[in-house]
């Protein structure tokens, strides 16, 4: 999600083995949000904190001792509360998940959810995932992104603060391997479009989705939230978006 104190879209991708400019004012991965930890999740940061949260650093990381394992390795950018993530990787135990949130009651419940799980194919930074694209992560090394349901920003004046800007759509497309896929979601159709119009123009990337509308189906891993249930419920629409590395 987007910082509600950003402005521009003007986000660098430089390599993380050489020196990016420095922005005061970016488009962030996420909103912060007020919200108060629990003992369980207080529990599960002394727990299995030392294991799985990796330490944010401006310089690459080395994703095989990260993990502990060489395997290919999907970013989720902004995982909530962890149901979905906890789910996606217990059905893909030889995919590493390296997942980004800074909202820390989310964080310490993603945590939990690995210990009562026993989840080894997680790791968790406690940042914004444009910062770790931007310096972490080198040209190349994922197999996938997934970003699900990020803020909308529904007002006009606000489109500006979205995250899937091409700065970041070229940011992502170099970090992706070839073949390797972008995985968005949004229950906002407008933001739909402008996702579908972003990613369609980035060169490196191409839609996946045979409908004549340019979305596709929601892939058999992504599970419905409760949220997304109780919308469809109510006839929202959810749109899927993947888009693979050519």
């Amino acid at each position: 999600m987007n910082d509600p104190q950003a402005s521009t879209a003007s986000a660098s991708c430089a390599s993380p083995d050489t020196a990016a400019p420095v922005y005061r004012r970016t488009v962030k991965s996420f909103v912060l949000r007020a919200g108060r930890t629990t003992s369980g999740q207080a529990r599960a940061f002394a727990e299995q904190g030392p294991r799985f949260l990796l330490p944010y650093r401006a310089a690459p990381l080395d994703l095989a001792e990260a993990f502990g394992r060489s395997a290919p390795t999907v970013l989720e950018i902004g995982f909530g509360m962890g149901d979905a993530t906890a789910h996606i990787a217990a059905l893909m135990p030889q995919t590493n998940f390296l997942c980004c949130e800074v909202h820390e009651p989310g964080v310490g419940a993603l945590l939990k959810r690995i210990g009562e799980q026993g989840l080894t194919n997680i790791r968790i930074l406690q940042h914004d995932a444009v910062e770790v694209l931007q310096h972490m992560l080198a040209p190349g090394v994922l197999a996938g992104v997934h970003l699900f349901f990020p803020d909308p920003w529904h007002k006009t004046r606000h489109h500006k603060r979205r995250l899937v800007q091409p700065a970041w759509a070229a940011c992502v497309a170099e970090r992706l391997a070839p073949g390797g896929y972008l995985h968005c979601a949004t229950d906002w159709e407008p933001y739909a479009h402008q996702m579908l119009e972003v990613l369609g123009a980035e060169p490196r990337l191409r839609n996946t989705a045979v409908a004549a509308d340019g979305f596709a189906p929601r892939p058999a891993y992504r599970p419905l939230t409760k949220f997304e249930n109780r919308g469809i419920r109510l006839g929202h629409g959810v749109w899927d978006l993947v888009f693979a590395r050519g």
